[in-house]
């Protein structure tokens, strides 16, 4: 579906209210009266067959007598009669559609989807509380409340949360560039309302409220894009509901997207004062003027609780502080090295009054000449004489918190985006060591398939892992205790005995693992004593006999768990804490990881005290465990059928990691398996090997994030001239944060091919890269080509404008286009080859080119 439905959405010249009521109760009156008070531009057109007029406004009996089709309707009628209205409305050539009504069933709001494809209307709601764009003067919704224009966006599904944070805006004269109500929504969603966000000029930050996700992949890809221009918060509800999902993978998967996550309202009102303000953080260490001593230590416990850093030792400056001593103490402060940021905390004082200190210090800010180096932020502490002094601070710009608490969530808000930004864009290490077998894997996976065997245990799951590249331990399965006893002789003490049965999930429940058994008459018993708890704890349980292990090296090592499974909303996830955590207790990560993402969540774990290091010897080796997180991506992204994998435990001595246990879980063979990954995996499948005419051999293959320091080789190796006709711009050396963005891609949004030399003395290096970058509905994508400048002539840019035509081709693209200067002749030419049109716009100094991507690429003569 075309973007321009949601332009009419934000953008519209007209707007119809079906429904509209002379009633001032219904919402059908309501609607028309905001629009008129907020003064919209465009015509206003009321639909009742009840009455001539609403709010003075002439209106239609029915949709089919509008005198235009209008770009957005409101529809404020019974849930009963929505969707034969909007089959009107799509008649009638209407853009886009909000409505109120509620209580659709699932079916139901699939129609309303079905009918909206069909006429290309855009749907908001149902359940909507409406939208407002007050500086297109748009109130079309039914809150008591209006909101002033400004530069935050805020995205909500709950319409008593909306009206909550706009009436808290309301009275801190805060303003929104956009405020929606998703309501149940059946068509727009987040991720295209991030999508549109994102381009928008006048948004500079976006809230959302969330209960659930629906599209957790588009909802990824667009946050990921958007976030990496404007800080997107995010304040999720319904922790502890299992339909919902893990909180732990809401908690990751917002992490991954760059964004950020507030914990409740206070924070997300706190947020709401920091971003209407547009702060640019200026680093992370905080300085704190108080003129107590005790509000200054609430601030330094929030600030140190959430790994915020403080510059100095706070300045306590005395309850008998005047608004001279406030100012000799800032302008002490803004004379130091080594401060980002000042937190100037005031309670209230008759040596120092709220509003002239707050006024005072406003012009002394104002015209100090340090001051801009600095985030300025401020609590004036209390509420009736505090009043007054915050509202004056507002309308200078200068964040003001109630408390010091909020005052330090808000910067430490600042912080951490920044902290997801840079995690965001952390160069990952090329995986070493051990890769997946996948014919071994695979081979082994068809074997239990074939046997019918969905679950294995450890004794089935030892040689998958082994092809997966880790270390297990070797495990003998018996009978009876008597061939236990045999066993164990033959293996060498200590062993371990376990059960094995497909009906018991849990062997802790009955006791079923025997650990350090050093004599045959040890083992004995310990494997008649869980065969008899078995029969008595449940005795219509299958029993497959018992598992013998020798005996791991348990000195100063760690257990942990690791477990992949799926989760409703996100797809697979990778789980990891200590042995015996439960899954909502462990630190989630989506795949697919990398080293980088890998080391992220062991930190983490590490954090969060999810992993306690202090009963080790040693410490936790984090490469170590990052390879084994990594090698696990990798198995579940070449096994989707893969449903659950559970190392429980892994044993982690120095770099040595063991899996003690483990059991696997395959998809029923009879259900289809896909990749249900929230996060677009490296397409291996697009890879492919080309010659050049010189004979030289490439491969052509997707850009991986660990490619950064070979494409910075590979912009050293272009000429001046070269990137001048790439980039429209005279560049130098490239830093970490364009090549990040130039190889940390989203596949879902955006492709790049690079060309790597497979021989001789290219063998390895990046000799060309081409790159498309497509609109959200696919109606388009633009396109470069860079080629090493010693290796033109060779047919590399032919095969690379070859290979992205075929992608957009396949992938359902609509056209491809580019832009080069007139100078760039065998880019013109090569383009006219490959059927693309070109433009020549001399008066610009540029030439455009596209191409339609419904057909095969055309044929190619020799060059």
């Amino acid at each position: 579906m075309e973007s321009c439905g949601l332009d009419r959405l934000f953008k519209p010249h007209s707007i119809a209210v079906i429904g509209a009521s002379a009633d001032p109760n219904k919402a059908g009156h309501v609607i028309v009266r905001h629009l008129l008070a907020g003064h919209f531009s465009g015509p206003i057109l009321p639909v009742t067959p009840h009455h001539k007029a609403v709010a003075g406004v002439l209106a239609y009996p029915n949709i089919a007598s509008l005198p235009l089709a209008p770009d957005l309707a409101i529809l404020c009628t019974r849930r009963e009669r929505v969707l034969t209205l909007l089959d009107e409305l799509g008649r009638k050539g209407a853009g886009a559609a909000i409505i109120l009504a509620g209580d659709f069933s699932d079916h139901e709001r699939q129609q309303l989807k079905q009918v909206g494809q069909q006429y290309g209307i855009r749907l908001l709601g149902p359940n909507s509380m409406g939208m407002l764009l007050p500086g297109q003067g748009i109130n079309a919704s039914f809150s008591p409340i209006a909101a002033k224009p400004g530069q935050v966006a805020f995205l909500s599904q709950s319409a008593a949360v909306s009206t909550t944070i706009l009436d808290w805006a309301k009275q801190h004269e805060l303003g929104f560039s956009a405020f929606i109500s998703l309501g149940d929504h059946c068509d727009i969603d987040f991720g295209q309302l991030l999508d549109q966000l994102s381009r928008d000029s006048v948004t500079r930050a976006i809230l959302l409220y969330m209960d659930k996700l629906h599209d957790a992949r588009h909802f990824l890809s667009a946050a990921r894009a958007a976030s990496r221009n404007k800080p997107i918060l995010v304040l999720k509800s319904g922790r502890h509901d299992p339909a919902h999902g893990l909180d732990n993978v809401y908690d990751a998967a917002i992490r991954r997207a760059g964004m950020l996550r507030v914990r409740d309202t206070h924070e997300l009102f706190a947020a709401v004062e920091t971003l209407s303000h547009s702060m640019t953080l200026k680093g992370e260490r905080l300085a704190i003027i108080s003129n107590g001593r005790g509000l200054a230590n609430m601030a330094v416990d929030v600030l140190l609780g959430r790994g915020g850093k403080l510059a100095r030792t706070p300045l306590d400056i005395g309850s008998d502080a005047t608004i001279t001593t406030y100012q000799d103490a800032l302008d002490s402060v803004l004379q130091e090295d080594g401060i980002d940021a000042i937190l100037i905390i005031h309670a209230p004082s008759l040596t120092a009054p709220s509003a002239p200190l707050a006024s005072h210090l406003i012009v002394h800010l104002k015209q100090h000449p340090r001051a801009r180096r600095f985030n300025i932020l401020t609590n004036w502490a209390g509420e009736y004489s505090a009043q007054e002094g915050r509202k004056l601070f507002t309308e200078a710009g200068i964040p003001t918190y109630r408390t010091p608490e909020s005052a330090m969530a808000a910067f430490m808000h600042m912080v951490e985006y920044r902290r997801n930004q840079k995690q965001l864009m952390e160069t990952p290490a090329s995986l070493q060591g051990h890769q997946l077998n996948v014919e071994l894997c695979q081979q082994l996976i068809q074997q239990a398939q074939a046997r019918q065997q969905r679950r294995l245990d450890t004794h089935l799951v030892h040689p998958i892992l082994q092809a997966c590249g880790l270390s297990t331990l070797p495990t003998w399965i018996v009978s009876d205790a008597i061939e236990a006893a045999l066993t164990a002789e033959q293996i060498g003490y200590p062993v371990a005995v376990k059960l094995r049965s497909p009906d018991i999930l849990h062997k802790s429940a009955v006791h079923g693992v025997m650990l350090n058994l050093r004599t045959s008459a040890e083992v004995a018993h310990a494997a008649d004593a869980i065969l008899d708890r078995v029969k008595q704890h449940d005795p219509g349980a299958r029993i497959e006999g018992l598992l013998v292990q020798r005996m791991a090296r348990r000195s100063g090592g760690l257990e942990l768990r690791v477990r992949i499974q799926q989760d409703p909303v996100f797809g697979p996830v990778i789980l990891l804490g200590e042995s015996g955590s439960e899954p909502h207790e462990m630190v989630a990560a989506l795949p697919p990881l990398n080293q980088a993402l890998a080391r992220y969540q062991i930190l983490d774990a590490l954090k969060s005290r999810k992993i306690r290091e202090q009963a080790t010897l040693t410490p936790l080796d984090i490469d170590a465990l990052s390879q084994v997180l990594c090698q696990l991506s990798a198995l579940l992204l070449a096994f989707p059928q893969i449903r659950e994998l559970d190392l429980h435990p892994l044993q982690a001595c120095d770099d040595e990691m063991v899996v003690l246990d483990a059991s696997l879980t395959l998809a029923d063979p009879g259900q289809p398996v896909s990749h249900q990954l929230a996060i677009s995996p490296y397409p291996t499948e697009l890879e492919e090997g080309a010659w050049l005419k010189d004979q030289r051999h490439i491969l052509l293959r997707p850009i991986r994030p660990e490619d950064e320091p070979a494409h910075k080789q590979f912009v050293r190796q272009v000429s001046d001239e070269d990137r001048y006709k790439r980039f429209f711009a005279d560049v130098g050396e490239l830093g970490h944060e364009e090549l990040a963005r130039m190889t940390q891609i989203d596949y879902d949004r955006e492709m790049a091919f690079v060309a790597v030399g497979q021989d001789g003395e290219l063998q390895g290096q990046i000799v060309g890269v081409v790159r498309a970058i497509s609109t959200p509905d696919l109606s388009d994508a633009e396109f470069a080509i860079l080629v090493r400048s010693d290796l033109k002539g060779v047919g590399l840019g032919k095969l690379l404008l070859e290979k992205i035509v075929r992608y957009a081709t396949e992938h359902g693209i609509g056209q491809l286009s580019g832009m080069t200067m007139p100078s760039n002749r065998g880019m013109i030419n090569l383009a006219k080859r490959l059927g693309f049109k070109i433009d020549v716009q001399m008066e610009e100094g540029v030439v455009n080119m596209a191409r339609p991507c419904a057909a095969p690429p055309a044929a190619v003569t020799p060059d």
